[in-house]
């Protein structure tokens, strides 16, 4: 894996934009107009990946939604992104029976099917359009990738293969068989992009060990059929430097329930928990309750803003997975150096004559003396690093705000002692019945991980007791509901998942942040330090990557794609630790077990590992699963 994923998929998009072939190296030349068209999953796959202003450096001028009204635009060709689904493809006959743009390059995210390329044939046909379909392709990138070492399956439609659908009690057999269909579809892209055939390890009896049956098969099929395979020849050039196979490790989200609902201290974590997060974009109301709107007034209409937390953005690559009260304290040494700098950026604006002049005009300017040109260079880099210090500290701001407003340290807290089994300072009746203390869901998810983590349940008549003050507090008990039915069928109560012990020193983390007139002065944070624990999902793929036996994982299928025959048993396995693995969760994972495997990479050196999961959601998102499944 010497290029990550995220550089794989992206150079696959810039190819593709190219019509196709690898984009030239000279970069005088003009690039070709044309227009990208694509649907909801193309543009989910793009945006996290290419920039707007990449897309205008690779010559796209216009990127329209398929189903969305278009006018003809008859001289530029157009560069289709979409999945082979049936409407999709009417969609297509109808632009080229319309004649809608000079040429089409027909790309499918995932392999079309052959009667489906010939209603596309026989379209153009009838339209009298052949010349122009130029070509067609199957890409093959299925899949979103947001970090260089994190993706997930799809953002769209993620219901379908969503925790819920996947553990519904009325489910038909014909519906799992899809679900796992569409997921190992994506997995299967998700190879060819990195170019590697890996070893595959799930455990067994669960809806992962159906995906590692599948994926098996159809990678086996795949290299099977020597001329078509997707893992041989030029398509392979970049992958053939790492003669290690990587470990594939298949999870199944039942294996660690907890996780998903705990409080989180870390800021990308956060980020997710409390504010609108998805694919790398944060949506917030701006001016959120400033000042009251005078009686009788129309309240004032929040306009949302969003925010796009990129690789380019050095603080953000620098500190998303760092404490919060860290991350609060570089807010306030960026804004201090800043306004230190402050001063200089006045003085440039004069040089310039541009006082009152807005950014954008100015890096229109040209330069003409030795003096502007040190300005016209320095003042946009100063301008950018000021734009991010106000992102950040805004994103910072709303998410301290939540903090107070819920008194998420408490949970945070009182949540990590319950799971490294620590002891507690004060009953987990008293945090439910406290009015000031989080929402109804924080306090469901509270008393959920007790419920998991407890090594006896509690007895009925304290379950009733509890049930009651949930119920006061506002809170709708079917998520309790399910995760007894799932702790009574996984028999989970003899050995509940070891979440390791944290060590957290039970100092009130924010008492101090809170009580300092500056909004981000946090002293007393520094030497808050969280010992290293192995989540669940971490500790199974420490045991597979390092070898280790382990009672967890010593039952876990083996699978290797590349032995064509064989049964299970009798296949040769690798003896030699890992160097890089993928874990993947099956039914959903976070942001939370995503950061506690990038620690657990900077302790082993050398070793590269990436994390995936079907859909990524927050603890208010898998509540509400857990709540329809739970459901009488």
């Amino acid at each position: 894996m010497a290029a990550s994923v995220r550089e794989k998929q992206a150079v696959a998009l810039k190819r593709m934009l190219n019509f196709n072939a690898p984009p030239l190296k000279n970069t005088t030349a003009e690039p070709v107009w044309k227009v990208l068209i694509y649907d909801r999953f193309g543009q989910d796959i793009i945006s996290p990946l290419l920039s707007v202003k990449e897309l205008r450096d690779m010559g796209i001028t216009l990127h329209l939604l398929l189903h969305s009204d278009r006018d003809p635009i008859p001289d530029v060709p157009a560069v289709y992104f979409v999945m082979p689904t049936e409407e999709n493809i009417d969609r297509i006959c109808q632009d080229l029976r319309n004649q809608l743009y000079e040429s089409y390059y027909l790309n499918f995210i995932s392999a079309i099917s052959r009667s489906k390329l010939e209603d596309i044939a026989s379209a153009a046909l009838a339209a009298n359009a052949v010349s122009q379909v130029t070509k067609v392709f199957d890409q093959y990138l299925n899949f979103i990738t947001l970090e260089d070492d994190m993706f997930i399956l799809c953002h769209q439609n993620k219901e379908l293969i969503s925790y819920h659908a996947i553990n519904r009690a009325d489910i038909q057999d014909t519906d799992m068989e899809a679900i796992m269909d569409t997921i190992v579809d994506s997995l299967f892209c998700f190879f060819v992009t990195l170019g590697a055939v890996p070893i595959i390890r799930c455990p067994r009896g669960n809806a992962a060990e159906m995906v590692a049956v599948k994926l098996d098969k159809k990678l086996r099929e795949n290299l099977r059929d020597a001329r078509n395979s997707l893992f041989t020849g030029d398509n392979m050039a970049a992958g053939q430097f790492s003669f290690q196979r990587p470990l594939f490790v298949l999870a199944d989200r039942n294996v660690d329930m907890a996780t998903p609902l705990h409080h989180t201290w870390t800021y990308q974590a956060l980020i997710h928990d409390v504010l609108d997060f998805h694919l790398n974009r944060v949506m917030m109301e701006e001016g959120a309750g400033a000042e009251p709107s005078p009686a009788g007034a129309r309240p004032k209409k929040k306009s949302r803003k969003s925010y796009d937390l990129t690789a380019a953005d050095k603080f953000w690559q620098k500190h998303k997975g760092s404490p919060f009260p860290e991350v609060a304290e570089s807010v306030q040494e960026e804004l201090d150096t800043y306004r230190a700098q402050e001063d200089e950026v006045k003085r440039l604006k004069s040089i310039m004559g541009l006082e009152g002049e807005d950014e954008g005009a100015i890096s229109m300017l040209s330069d003409n003396t030795a003096k502007l040109t040190s300005a016209v260079s320095s003042l946009p880099e100063l301008l950018e690093k000021k734009r991010l210090i106000d992102l950040h500290t805004n994103v910072a701001t709303a998410v301290l705000d939540h903090i107070k407003s819920r008194k998420l340290d408490v949970y945070f807290e009182y949540e990590e002692k319950l799971m490294s089994k620590s002891t507690l300072d004060k009953s987990l009746l008293d945090i439910i019945s406290d009015p000031d203390a989080g929402t109804p869901e924080d306090k469901m998810r509270l008393f959920l991980i007790y419920y998991i983590t407890a090594q006896q349940a509690p007895s009925e008549s304290d379950l009733e007791q509890y049930k009651k003050a949930l119920l006061d507090a506002g809170c709708d008990l079917s998520p309790l509901n399910y995760i007894k039915q799932w702790k009574a069928f996984t028999k989970m109560a003899a050995t509940p998942a070891n979440y390791g012990n944290s060590g957290v020193k039970p100092m009130g983390l924010f008492s101090r942040v809170m009580n300092t007139g500056s909004q981000f002065v946090m002293e007393g944070v520094k030497n808050l330090v969280l010992k290293q624990h192995n989540l669940p999902v971490t500790r199974i793929l420490d045991n597979l990557m390092e070898m280790k036996s382990h009672p967890e994982t010593d039952d876990y299928r083996y699978f290797d794609p590349k032995m064509l025959r064989g049964s299970e048993s009798s296949i040769p396995r690798n003896k030699n630790p890992f160097q890089e693995a993928i874990v993947f969760v099956v039914g959903g994972g976070n942001y939370i077990e995503y950061q506690n495997l990038v620690d657990y990479t900077k302790s082993k050196q050398g070793k590269k590992v990436v994390y995936g999961c079907s859909e990524l959601f927050n603890a208010a998102q898998f509540i509400k699963q857990l709540s329809q499944l739970g459901q009488k």
